[in-house]
C-alpha cells in the first residue's frame, strides 16, 4: 500500500483529491493508488466541471462527512484539473480519522 492521501500540516490537512464530475452521485469511493505510485481519496459527484460546480460540490460533500464547515475546505490546487489539492482546517488527528472512516465507507 502505498500509503494514504492526507497528511498533517501546521493547521489541519493536506488531502489529495481524484474527482469523478458527472458521476451520477456524490460519494467517496475509497483511497486508490496511481499509476505514478501516488495514493488519491476517490471522489465523485453528480455536479459538471463547469464554473466549479464539481470543486464546490465536492467541497461540500467532503465537509459533510467530516462534520466541519464549508469554509474550513479548500481547494488549494488543481482547481481545473481532476487530481486536487485540498487544505482542511481543524485538528489533524480527528480529520485524519474521520477521513479514514469516510473512506472505507467508499
Amino acid at each position: 500500500m502505498a500509503g494514504l492521501p492526507w497528511r498533517a500540516t501546521a493547521d489541519g490537512l493536506s488531502l489529495v483529491v481524484r474527482l469523478t464530475p458527472k458521476g451520477g452521485r456524490d460519494a467517496i469511493d475509497g483511497v486508490e493508488t496511481m499509476s505514478d505510485g501516488k495514493a488519491v481519496l476517490k471522489a465523485r459527484v453528480r455536479a459538471v466541471p463547469e464554473d466549479g460546480k464539481a470543486n464546490a460540490a465536492l467541497v461540500e460533500m467532503l465537509a459533510k462527512a467530516l462534520r466541519i464547515s464549508r469554509s474550513a475546505v479548500t481547494v488549494a490546487a488543481g482547481q481545473t484539473s481532476r487530481v486536487k489539492t485540498l487544505e482542511i482546517s481543524g485538528d489533524p488527528a480527528a480529520l485524519a480519522e474521520a477521513l479514514a472512516r469516510a473512506a472505507d465507507r467508499g
